[in-house]
């Protein structure tokens, strides 16, 4: 059931003015003459993960305990609550207990297998055999469990608990105070605008959320969190974030293999010795088996492609065995993880708000799990919004919020002692120590020295992933095998099990862009650097097929190089980010698109239930 304050969002979104155009017709999209609603919060959350909603049910906890009313809104951009919610992770759930306490005996609560067993493998080419694990890894008394369901049970307890929930709402801007220095809310963004940014008679403008405080969980390497850490300098004192891309698939396997509850990672083929990844098979409820690769986005080599990389590793032994039988692929999806750990950390608040959760990057790469200290970091931060609102008076409300109690408070939090152990083991891969130095550090650290150095390895040349790339005439191009169905297909078919869309006529949410510019010469640079020096990376690195460099002679005078032009399949995009992160150039910039475009990972949730 709607909340009042929802039914009156919604009579007014559909009480706008809507403009009628024929195509010819339509008028130029103004942002600066747009009337805006706007609404009065006190904290607005950016994104529905983890993060976010633990914050959102935080606050509605102290409201009860502490007798003053709280209006919490959160903004998803996925057309509902876990669309947007890659399944399939390992869950320590230790925050979750601090949260919940009782979600052992709630009936609905999704964590139903318990994590069994935990080992690791390393793969050749045809073998595979066991190898120790760090301890970090062990799983007793984890869960293995659909992340996009667990979101999705969050989200109905927040909005339980009076939260404002709002899918299909992305939070597409800031809006700042009046002097420019401070955040005083978010705007979603414009709706019914066409590709060339004119009016269509379906236009609604944005809406603008003002509020006290705001806090931004809208993951890995967002929009906002981009834009709020070059504005205010948050990682002046931390080294650059580096990341890798996650590809996963959920499949129903066949009953023979299915192991409940075992948890296996994997090391070695099909990356090479310079390349630093690693799968893992995770055995879920259901018989359903999550499966994937993540492959660090530092890597040097522009003909790789993770795409092919994963399709690759189903054929080795270990995995063909796994997948044989009556198995079926049920859902394929990627997205961009934090890995630059404890030193990549920024500062974590800005005037008016704050960064949580995987905006702010506090994923555990040894364990290979950031939920819970990204739904800790929320909770935190939920407790540091409510003393400000509690406590500051109608005048202190114009001023903008100090979140500095929070940046305090996680850094003197088990969060920062979880990372703090295993702040070295990521980095020690990108020293002179190199691939297999890493690993033999890694393990002395982890069984031994648990963090306990003096010394901790930084990025001192803030060097990024984008740059860790290098010119393609240092490599030959890699000879990927054939798709052999069932087990491995072509990219478009596994496109289609993300379920993935974007209005056509629409703005392309991905813009070639650089310091504020966007124009014909940028993108004749763009393609002539991308194409000439690094092979078009792009059009094999994206795990959507985004990216294309086509011949184009009658066009490529204009927007391209050498015959050469760009062209964005931005429909196809599933918002993993790799595009922003990983382009040499540096001249991508991924933008929020209309609200509910994207993929739709939350299909799983029903389609398990059916099938089981």
């Amino acid at each position: 059931m709607l909340t009042c304050a929802r039914r009156r969002i919604a009579l007014s979104t559909s009480l706008r003015l809507f403009h009628f155009a024929t195509p010819g017709s339509r008028e130029l999209f103004d942002p600066g003459a747009v009337e805006r609603i706007s609404e009065e919060v006190d904290v607005c959350i950016v994104g529905a993960g983890p993060a976010g909603l633990s914050a959102a049910i935080r606050l509605k906890q102290l409201e009860q305990e502490r007798g003053k009313k709280f209006r919490v809104v959160v903004l998803e951009k996925g057309a509902e609550l876990g669309s947007h919610i890659l399944s399939g992770a390992v869950l320590e759930p230790r925050a979750l207990t601090e949260l919940l306490p009782d979600w052992p005996s709630r009936e609905d609560h999704p964590l139903k297998q318990a994590a069994t067993s935990s080992t690791m493998r390393f793969l050749t080419k045809s073998l595979s055999f066991p190898i120790p694990h760090p301890p970090q890894m062990a799983n007793e008394g984890n869960f293995i469990t659909s992340l996009s369901r667990f979101c999705a049970w969050l989200g109905h307890i927040a909005e339980e608990l009076g939260v404002e929930v709002y899918p299909g709402f992305a939070g597409a801007g800031l809006v700042y105070g009046e002097d420019g220095t401070s955040i005083a809310g978010v705007k979603t963004n414009e709706v019914g605008l066409d590709r060339q940014g004119r009016m269509k008679d379906t236009f609604e403008p944005g809406m603008e959320f003002r509020a006290k405080v705001t806090l931004i969980a809208e993951g890995a390497h967002g929009s906002l969190s981009k834009e709020l850490i070059n504005k205010f300098d948050l990682r002046k004192d931390s080294d650059p974030q580096t990341y890798g891309i996650g590809l996963k698939e959920v499949w129903r396997v066949d009953p023979s293999q299915y192991r409940p509850g075992q948890v296996v990672h994997t090391m070695g083929w099909p990356l090479d010795y310079k390349t630093y990844g690693g799968g893992w098979v995770y055995h879920m409820a259901d018989g359903l088996v999550s499966l994937g690769l993540v492959i660090g986005l530092d890597y040097a080599h522009p003909y790789l492609s993770p795409y092919k990389e994963l399709q690759r590793m189903k054929h080795h032994t270990y995995f063909a065995s796994l997948l044989s039988g009556s198995s079926t692929r049920l859902a394929y999806g990627a997205r961009a993880l934090n890995e630059g750990g404890l030193q990549s950390v920024p500062k974590l608040n800005f005037p008016g708000g704050a960064l949580i959760g995987c905006s702010a990057g506090f994923v555990n790469m040894a364990k290979i799990k950031g939920t819970h200290n990204a739904m800790k970091s929320g909770m935190l931060a939920a407790e540091a919004a409510a003393d400000i609102l509690a406590e500051s008076s109608e005048a202190e409300h114009h001023a903008p919020s100090d979140m500095s109690k929070y940046d305090a408070a996680l850094r003197n939090s088990w969060v920062w002692s979880d990372l703090s152990e295993v702040r070295n083991l990521r980095a020690s891969f990108d020293t002179p120590l190199g691939i297999w130095g890493g690993i033999a550090y890694s393990g002395m650290d982890s069984l031994f020295l648990k963090g306990r150095t003096p010394w901790t390895f930084r990025n001192r040349k803030k060097t990024t992933d984008a740059a860790h790339t290098q010119p393609a005439y240092r490599f030959k191009p890699i000879d990927y095998p054939a798709p052999q169905p069932p087990l491995s297909t072509d990219l478009l078919t596994s496109l289609a099990l993300t379920g993935t869309n974007h209005a056509e006529d629409q703005p392309v949410h991905l813009r070639v862009r650089k310091d504020g510019v966007e124009d014909m010469k940028l993108r004749k640079d763009h393609v002539r650097r991308n194409v000439g020096e690094f092979a078009g990376l792009l059009q094999r690195a994206c795990p959507a097929g985004v990216y294309e460099y086509i011949e184009d002679e009658a066009n490529a005078e204009k927007e391209g190089w050498s015959r050469q032009k760009l062209v964005i399949n931005s429909q196809n995009c599933i918002h993993c980010k790799l595009c922003d992160i990983k382009v040499p150039t540096q001249d991508i910039t991924w933008t929020a698109p209309e609200g509910g475009g994207g993929p739709k990972y939350s299909k799983l949730i029903l389609l398990s239930e059916f099938c089981s």
